[in-house]
């Protein structure tokens, strides 16, 4: 796990002076105050268009939160706060050996009440986590967006794009599987799909580039097992074993009965496999069942195998959509991190408005895939801005895509080199949000 621990790091006072200024107050919530905890849960929920919280369901969040470093921005004597924001540091997979990983600033619960918009919160609180994680020593910052259109003024840049599936049940034509592999699937008790999902997640993110670890109160609402979760009862689990009797895959979804015929839609809550063979039992159990017309999947990874699964894959609809983007802080520090495919030597350029990523840098990888990077005042091969260069990290954004949007300024040669060299076998997935 990371060695920083976000709780130890104080409200950013650049943030504080400005929020102040506004007559408000910008402040590190306490969550092991009854009030605070619940107010701060209250305007979480209402930020996402949650229901009410109850009693059971803010000890919950609770237990969740404390873990966190949780802000709220306040109005003068209320104990609700008008804004809100959490954070954690938390390892993320990097291209590399298995496990490899780098420490990420992960930022989460930004909400700003509607009767107070357009006041600079928002910025206040996006900046204030940057400058933050920044003087934490933490090298890259991310999140997983509602809305695609804010976080690109803070640098953010979409660094993992994910599918989202749905099948034709009928006209998939089925999917056959390998005798060889040798994979059962079974149903289990929701209590036991909570482990399991826990299990093979977090055994999968770490040969998965762009993946994070989850926490129990995501397995528990994957399973159905949290307070005012309306579809808690249609919520089933299976599991993927092999011949050894290991887990290796796990899946929580619903069946939505449909008025007009005696059959079911098929919703994929959460589908984690650590091996193609577990992978392909549970696409399987999920197309092949009986009486279901379609199936709803999201959070794939783009290269996720299931339309070469199908008998027909006309059946199946793939809609690529944003949703883990990142933000580096630290140039030399996160290129250093991850490992290439192709020897690469150039200068490359970074803009960042805040400055905290902002100059150039020679970066040279040799045959063994490791990056060297060291500031320099050379004439540069590649002049991009933060948000591009964080686009680029993990492998998941072609280099030469972003040249021909304008996104990048060098030649087509180079942006062809950088691409050959940031690319990874593996497409990068992000199976969570957080």
């Amino acid at each position: 796990m990371a060695a920083i621990d976000a709780r130890d790091v104080p409200a950013d006072p650049v943030s504080e002076e400005r929020l102040s200024a506004s007559g408000l107050e910008y402040r590190v919530v306490d969550m092991s105050d009854p009030d605070q905890r619940r107010g701060f849960a209250r305007a979480d929920a209402r930020g996402f268009l949650d229901k009410e919280p109850d009693d059971e369901m803010i000890r919950l969040m609770g237990e969740m939160m404390r873990e966190r470093r949780n802000l709220g921005v306040y109005a003068p004597g209320a104990d609700l706060p008008v804004a809100t924001v959490d954070s954690w540091v938390t390892p993320m997979t990097v291209p590399g050996a298995s496990g490899a990983s780098i420490d990420m600033w992960a930022i989460s619960a930004v909400t700003v009440a509607a009767t107070h918009r357009r006041r600079g919160i928002a910025r206040n609180l996006l900046e204030g986590e940057l400058r933050a994680a920044a003087s934490a020593g933490v090298p890259v910052a991310g999140l997983t967006a509602t809305e695609a259109t804010i976080y690109g003024r803070y640098g953010f840049g979409p660094a993992v794009p994910v599918s989202q599936l749905r099948v034709d049940a009928r006209r998939a034509g089925g999917i056959s599987l390998p005798a060889a592999d040798d994979v059962t699937v079974e149903y289990i008790e929701p209590e036991d799909l909570i482990a399991a999902l826990d299990e093979v997640h977090e055994r999968a993110r770490l040969d998965r580039v762009g993946d994070v670890p989850g926490w129990p109160l995501r397995w528990r609402r994957m399973a159905g097992r949290v307070p005012g979760d309306d579809r808690a009862s249609h919520v089933r689990g299976v599991r993927a074993v092999d011949a050894d009797g290991v887990t290796r895959g796990a899946l929580a979804y619903t069946l939505d009965e449909l008025s007009d015929e005696f059959a079911a839609d098929l919703a994929i809550r959460h589908l984690d496999a650590e091996t193609p063979e577990a992978l392909r039992a549970l696409w399987a159990f999920a197309v092949n069942h009986d009486l279901v017309r379609t199936v709803h999947a999201d959070l794939r990874p783009v290269d996720d195998p299931l339309p070469w699964l199908v008998a027909n894959q006309r059946a199946v609809q793939n809609t690529v959509h944003d949703h883990g983007w990142l933000r580096i802080l630290d140039v030399p520090a996160a290129l250093a991190a991850r490992t290439y495919r192709a020897p690469l030597e150039l200068v490359l350029r970074v803009s960042d408005a805040l400055g905290l990523a902002d100059g150039s840098w020679r970066l040279r990888i040799g045959s063994d895939g490791r990056a060297v990077v060291e500031a320099t005042t050379d004439a540069p091969d590649l002049v991009l801005g933060v948000d591009a260069l964080s686009s680029l990290y993990l492998g998941g954004v072609s280099a030469t895509t972003l040249h021909a949007a304008g996104r990048i300024s060098a030649s087509a040669e180079v942006a062809a080199a950088v691409q050959d060299a940031f690319a990874c076998a593996v497409a990068p997935a992000l199976t969570i949000w957080y």
